[in-house]
């Protein structure tokens, strides 16, 4: 019974689950915060148990060795050789990876190469990595691809109406991110529905701060909202979605922008904060909304809106789908504006009564009455257990 752990390093963070496997059982899940700065958080969640420490950690290889140290105290593991594989988290696997794959040089080279497409998560999800091959140089490591789940796309959905050396020469194309968490839901589904998942024709909506939709074709990604950056696609907590290029070039033209000026107002500063002027997170625009804020309310109408255009278009793209499923931080728990965007799909026959969606968080649930013409589902993502599942994969294959 190995252990084998799941992990996604941001610039600062290092968030961990630590599997039992084959049999998927969660031995314990944590967050390391404000790593290269003061006071830093380390925190870990066992057994109904909560700890949490606060020091100084100044990189990545002391936040592992941290780690580490956690993990045997508490007896998580009794020896770090227990740990027998990870799975690395790594955002942008470009055109190269359409499934995970174990460390390689290769590998490594192709992901520090396609930093210029992930300039914030793919030096991360490295340094996180080779902080762990330090600290575990026995264990199996793998990396898994937010992107690889959507490499399945057919062409006409991945390249965009520009110049087509731009594609060739600088690989400016659609790539979609979440994928391990639209891959997960497709086939979660699948299971729960007893399908072959060759046979899920579905719209898995990823929604949380950062958003996305796809279309999901015969098992397959067929089209997904996030592009070329995770910016496009639809509203989110900060970042604006799909918006008028032109407008980019306008606003530096009368106000004098700078790119990265441009990337840090469109990236941090638009979405549900930009419009409502109070909070990125939909709880506090949903409460605003409440109390009868109209940019509060208007931000809501807008982000249903721009849900509603996407997931009828990717209906109409895919000639039909058997199931739409709701994941992510308001897709599993705001059960409010699950029930606007819904209430405004019943044009393509959605039917979801509302005493079998308000107040459902966090579970495994079909919310759609048994003559809805879609069913809709609320299935709780899991992106952790597909990195330990590949990472398990992998480090049977070695055997």
């Amino acid at each position: 019974m190995p252990i084998v752990m799941s992990v996604n390093a941001g610039s600062s963070s290092l968030k961990f689950q630590v599997f039992q496997m084959p049999e998927e059982k969660v031995l314990a899940q944590g967050n390391i915060e404000r790593i290269g700065l003061n006071d830093s958080i380390v925190g870990m969640k066992f057994n109904d148990q909560k700890v949490e420490e606060v020091l100084d950690i100044p990189d990545h290889g002391v936040a592992v060795s941290k780690l580490m140290e956690v993990l045997i105290k508490y007896h998580i593991v009794e020896s770090l050789e227990d740990i027998k594989a990870i799975g690395h988290r790594m955002v942008h696997g470009g055109e190269y990876y359409d499934h995970s794959v174990p460390e390689s040089k290769e590998a490594e080279d192709k992901i520090d190469e396609l930093k210029v497409l992930a300039p914030l998560h793919n030096p991360a999800g490295l340094l996180g990595y080779r902080s762990f091959k330090k600290a575990l140089p026995e264990c199996k490591h793998t990396f898994v691809f937010d992107t690889a789940f959507h490499q399945s796309m057919p062409e006409e959905n991945y390249i965009y109406p520009i110049p087509y050396e731009y594609y060739e020469i600088d690989e400016i194309r659609r790539y979609g991110m979440h994928g391990t968490s639209h891959l997960y839901l497709t086939h979660r589904l699948a299971e729960i529905l007893d399908k072959p998942v060759e046979d899920m024709n579905i719209i898995t909506c990823h929604l949380g701060n950062g958003a996305s939709i796809t279309a999901v074709k015969n098992g397959k990604s067929f089209k997904t909202s996030m592009g070329f950056t995770p910016l496009s696609g639809v509203m989110m907590g900060t970042r604006c979605g799909d918006i008028d290029p032109a407008i980019i070039m306008f606003l530096e033209k009368k106000y004098g922008y700078t790119p990265d000026e441009m990337d840090t107002i469109l990236n941090k500063k638009s979405g549900m904060l930009g419009v409502s002027g109070i909070s990125s997170d939909g709880r506090d625009v949903e409460a605003a909304a409440e109390a009868g804020n109209k940019r509060a309310i208007l931000t809501q109408k807008i982000y249903v809106n721009s849900i509603v255009e996407t997931v009828s278009g990717y209906y109409g793209l895919m000639g039909g789908a058997d199931a739409i499923v709701f994941a992510g931080g308001i897709g599993e728990n705001d059960s409010v504006m699950r029930q606007k965007i819904c209430d405004r799909l019943s044009v393509l026959g959605v039917k979801v009564p509302e005493n079998l969606n308000m107040g459902v968080r966090g579970i495994e649930k079909k919310l759609s009455s048994d003559d809805s013409k879609i069913s809709v589902w609320l299935i709780p993502t899991n992106e952790e257990l597909v990195m330990a599942r590949d990472a398990y994969a992998n480090l049977c294959d070695e055997k």
